[in-house]
């Protein structure tokens, strides 16, 4: 079983995705992270990453980069989202995206794709959201507890501008795949969010069982 949970930065979307794999013991897969790493390896190499080659040239990044705390840092998803929307550079990552989704017995992955570009066949779907003001306030206490200075208005003017990259780029926008249901966590609780999604994906493998 492929389950596909997308949405916008901060949504909820990784710790929902983390829950549905440990309840369904599915591997699991944080495909933003590989889009982090290509950003940091930009800036690693002093490139620029609007620049289509720059971009390009850092999918080549080292596995151990994935283990780079800055990953999660305001400054990493930033550029995450600007070399995104590289046609090149979401080329580059599909196929190894796409092989983690087809592996046997399944696979969750989150990002903001799965469900419309790399497993348009995931049995279960989640676009899973939550308004700028909620999720820039849980951004803000993510960064407060790791000792980060960042303002919160700031926070919420970056989700924003994330946004609008993600939705109005040409190459595989963010989007809810037509077959998705809506998750707004906007508020939600932690453990709400995840019995919701849980019984969701709980009641497909019902279906799918009692048509066999």
């Amino acid at each position: 079983m492929i389950i596909a949970v997308d949405g916008p930065t901060a949504s909820g979307k990784g710790t929902i995705a983390k829950a549905l794999a440990a309840e369904f013991g599915l591997p699991h897969l944080d495909t933003g992270l590989l889009y982090r790493a290509v950003g940091r390896q930009v800036g690693l190499n002093g490139g620029n990453p609007d620049d289509p080659a720059a971009a390009l040239a850092a999918c080549a990044f080292a596995e151990s980069l994935l283990d780079d705390p800055e990953l999660r840092s305001e400054t990493t998803g930033g550029l995450a989202s600007r070399v995104s929307v590289h046609p090149g550079v979401r080329q580059a990552l599909y196929e190894r995206q796409r092989a983690f989704a087809l592996q046997p017995g399944g696979a969750v992955l989150d990002g903001r794709d799965i469900g419309t570009v790399i497993a348009p066949e995931a049995e279960a779907k989640l676009f899973v959201v939550a308004s700028v003001p909620a999720r820039a306030e849980r951004r803000f206490r993510e960064m407060q507890l790791q000792g980060r200075d960042v303002a919160l208005a700031d926070i919420a003017a970056d989700l924003e501008a994330r946004d609008a990259r993600d939705r109005s780029r040409a190459e595989a926008p963010l989007v809810a795949a037509r077959d998705a249901v809506l998750l707004d966590t906007s508020d939600m609780g932690r453990d709400e969010a995840i019995a919701a999604a849980i019984a969701h994906v709980r009641a497909i493998v019902t279906k799918a069982a009692g048509s066999c």
